[in-house]
């Protein structure tokens, strides 16, 4: 059976890593597709588990030779999704859920066109600056550029299938839950999972089970 894809964006600092860790841990059969980036690791991140970190000429050179479902810049640095990895998650029956901008977002919706699209938005800006200064990884500098930037990126929401307001963490981790329920509950999906009960229940055979 063939996994669904979900993608999950939200503005830098909106809480979206901790809400899909909680979710990958309460959820069966859901993976993250780690990505790859140029950008230097933060304190505490490990290759291969919070991304893939290559250098620059490894990045571009991957993009010329089609390695890479979605790929974008975002603050100087490249960030992408390797294809293969994708591919074969979903060829293995796993859901897998993409952690990307807006604009990884829109190429993948090229190209999957049953992919389900959520995005994450603050309460507030306050919110959201609260949250930036919180983390301790950002000069005061980096912070700005990433509330003016903010703005921007929460416009395309417009561009999703669907909207959570990540004020109470429980409460959104709720929602992103019941979404991937909801899409495995699809007709598609319930066919595949459940053909051979569908099948004997519509059977003409059925009208001659004994009370």
């Amino acid at each position: 059976m063939t996994g669904s894809l979900f993608i999950i964006t939200a503005a830098s600092g909106t809480g979206k890593t901790s809400l899909v860790k909680q979710l990958l841990a309460t959820t069966n059969d859901l993976a993250v597709s780690i990505s790859h980036t140029t950008r230097d690791p933060r304190p505490g991140e490990t290759d291969g588990v919070h991304y893939h970190f290559t250098d620059v000429d490894s990045f571009v050179k991957g993009i010329g030779e089609g390695q890479f479902l979605e790929h974008a810049e975002v603050f100087g640095n490249y960030y992408g999704t390797s294809h293969a990895s994708v591919t074969a998650q979903l060829q293995a029956g796993i859901d897998v859920i993409l952690e990307i901008d807006w604009q990884g977002a829109l190429q993948v919706k090229e190209q999957f066109a049953d992919v389900t699209m959520i995005f994450i938005l603050p309460p507030s800006l306050t919110t959201l600056r609260q949250r930036l200064s919180s983390r301790g990884q950002d000069t005061d500098e980096v912070i700005q550029m990433r509330l003016s930037g903010a703005v921007d990126e929460m416009k395309q929401y417009v561009n999703f299938d669907y909207v959570v307001i990540n004020d109470h963490f429980e409460a959104a981790l709720y929602e992103l839950k019941a979404i991937i329920v909801a899409k495995r509950q699809t007709i598609e999906r319930q066919q595949l999972r459940y053909q051979s009960t569908i099948d004997a229940l519509l059977s003409d055979d059925s009208f001659s089970i004994k009370k």
